[in-house]
């Protein structure tokens, strides 16, 4: 989605734990000096704290509850590349402030007091607030430091990645031909070779059946498996169990009214044209004159707008959506962009609006009003909340206490469940590979599943952390040991594989003669699909390999054929009967493009210099860090 929120309003993210860069998710500076023990990692000699990243997780699951309501299930944070991820924008954290320090930033205290005064949330009557500034701290659980400490961290970083950001160049004719090869469009008809039309006329012999199963014998191993029985304690698992009185409900939702009010929000569809602040007073001018003329489109056919946005409009986010930003509330958007937005009428489309980012075509597609939520409405929600602030507190002794009494057990999770209130769940075969269910799905407790003691005995193994506030004990039912299957057991699979690998062949090898008679001048009887349109940027749901051999051709003798084997098998002939050249181009949309092409050469840069970085540095991930 196109990005209005202005630059200070980003520091100001910091306070609901949001990124302000790329790579920063969390403050650090409150974890640190915790007196807790363990770590998961070392950057350059610096510990980062288990405690800290299991705090980021749930950060990052709250972030998530908080996105998706009724939708969210904690499962589906419950992996390897979620944790994985967490712990790696941690690492990149510290790799850049390693950086900044060694290439000498700093922040002057005159900086931070000076961005800390034009955030717009601390102030009141268009100045800054101190008794705001406080409040509005306290309410998000932060000190004034401790926010300070963080907003410093981020300038100091920012400073680091703006400079970096400046190495993205692409030169004018580089920029103007990868331009050309993404607008310039070749008319194609196509013919499908499908293998399975060779299916039946193919039969593998037994030498070529025995010859496979040697060759591929491990493929048809069937791998160690297990039954296991487990018990899961979580926060939520936990708060299910308590109650808390119609009172509290009651007294929260009285002293909480403005939770639960549903603010009007609105839903737009815009073109933008890119103009940057500091344009000349040509582009200004060229930009204004390609906006009016779309205006007046618009405005002799509403139904056009879509397609319009899709041609012309420079926010690469909204424009294949034909322009549709979706539903968003007041303080989502730029000034001018939201004070005409919430001044307009239902199917209204607006005169040209002018922001930072260029000038807008907007046009209001729907209504959502203001709606105060009543009691009944939030009854349920509001007593989850209650039941986890309950518990919340005391959970790190239910925890410990469940760790023992699951050791003490032995090989019994009955009691452990009886004890906790808790279910037995009882896990079909699965291996060390599991998918499902997602829950046991943790390298750390399938070790334990496939120890030999965990197995011999049917013991429960301890209580493993598999995710934030949540754990898991489970004992071993049942064993298979890995066996070989026998070339009869697995024949039929084997039969199939390659009569797919021969029908493939077949329809390979046919696609290549009918091209062959095709370029020889010859007739050749074939169904072709009706012509389309394709280039880069529109592909038509063609794999990047065939258009590339699409447009590596040579046009200059019209119609012309190529041929590809499909990735998925078979063979596509192409006939390209003519090829589109692109409308002129525009100077503003070059310059637009040239922004965007430079961007992604400064992402590709970026990743490099976070790998460089990564080995200066030193970099340790402990073993056990999941």
């Amino acid at each position: 989605m196109f990005d209005f929120v202005n630059r200070k309003k980003r520091i100001v993210q910091v306070i609901m734990g949001l990124a302000v860069l790329p790579f920063l998710f969390w403050g650090i500076e409150s974890y640190r000096n915790t007196g807790q023990e363990g770590y998961v990692a070392i950057v350059d000699g610096e510990e980062i704290p288990r405690r800290e990243y299991e705090q980021a997780l749930r950060d990052h699951q709250e972030r998530i509850r908080a996105m998706m309501g009724a939708n969210f299930d904690s499962a589906m944070l419950d992996s390897f590349e979620i944790r994985n991820s967490v712990l790696e924008r941690l690492i990149q954290q510290r790799l850049l402030q390693r950086e900044a320090v060694h290439n000498g930033f700093i922040v002057l205290d005159s900086q931070l007091v000076k961005t800390i005064r034009e955030i717009p949330a601390f102030q009141k009557d268009s100045k800054f607030s101190k008794q705001q500034y406080e409040e509005l701290l306290k309410a998000q659980g932060l000190t004034p430091k401790v926010f300070e400490s963080r907003v410093r961290q981020e300038l100091l970083l920012q400073q680091l990645l703006d400079g970096y950001s400046e190495y993205g160049f692409a030169p004018k004719a580089v920029a103007e031909r990868v331009k050309y090869l993404s607008e310039v469009k070749r008319e194609i008809n196509q013919y499908q070779i499908d293998p399975e039309q060779f299916i039946a006329q193919v039969i593998p012999d037994e030498e070529s059946i025995t010859a496979y199963y040697e060759k591929q014998k491990a493929d048809f191993d069937l791998p160690e498996q297990v039954r296991v029985e487990y018990v899961v304690l979580s926060l939520d698992a936990v708060a299910k169990n308590e109650t808390v009185s119609g009172e509290a409900v009651n007294a929260y939702f009285s002293e909480h009214k403005d939770e639960f009010s549903q603010p009007e929000e609105r839903k737009a569809s815009h073109i933008l044209i890119s103009l940057t602040p500091d344009a000349s007073e040509e582009d200004k001018q060229t930009a204004r004159g390609k906006a009016q003329q779309i205006l007046e489109q618009v405005q002799r056919d509403l139904e056009q707008f879509t397609q319009l946005a899709q041609e012309h409009s420079n926010d690469p986010g909204s424009a294949p959506q034909g322009g549709d930003l979706g539903f968003f509330g007041r303080g989502a958007m730029v000034k001018p962009f939201e004070d005409k937005i919430f001044s307009m009428q239902l199917n209204e489309v607006s005169d040209i609006v002018e922001t930072d980012f260029g000038l807008h075509v907007i046009k209001l597609t729907d209504i959502k009003e203001a709606k105060q939520q009543s009691l009944e409405e939030v009854r349920e929600q509001i007593e989850s909340k209650l039941k986890l602030q309950l518990v919340a507190s005391a959970f790190g002794e239910i925890a410990e206490d469940f760790r023992n009494v699951v050791y003490e057990q032995g090989g019994d999770l009955q009691a452990v469940a009886k004890k906790f209130e808790l279910t037995v769940e009882q896990s079909d075969w699965i291996s060390r590979n599991v998918i499902e269910p997602p829950i046991l799905a943790n390298d750390k407790l399938l070790s334990a599943l496939f120890s030999e003691e965990v197995i011999a005995n049917q013991s429960n193994t301890e209580a493993i952390e598999v995710g934030a506030d949540t754990f898991v004990a489970a004992r071993v039912t049942e064993h298979k040991p890995a066996t070989s299957q026998s070339l009869s057991m697995v024949k039929d699979q084997i039969i199939d594989k390659l009569k797919t690998q021969m029908a493939q062949a077949r329809a390979v090898e046919e696609g290549e003669k009918k091209l062959e008679r095709l370029r020889a001048g010859d007739t050749v009887e074939i169904d072709w699909t009706e012509a389309k349109q394709i280039s880069y940027m529109q592909s038509q749901g063609l794999d990047h390999e065939t258009l590339r051999t699409i447009f590596k051709v040579q046009t200059d003798d019209l119609p012309t054929f190529v041929g590809a084997a499909n990735p998925s098998g078979g063979f596509t002939l192409t006939r390209i009967n003519k090829v589109i050249e692109p409308e002129s181009a525009e100077a503003l949309k070059l310059t637009d493009f040239n922004k965007q092409l430079q961007q992604m050469i400064t992402q590709e840069e970026m990743s490099s210099y976070l790998t460089v970085l990564r080995k200066q540095y030193d970099v340790k991930v402990k073993q056990d860090a999941f």
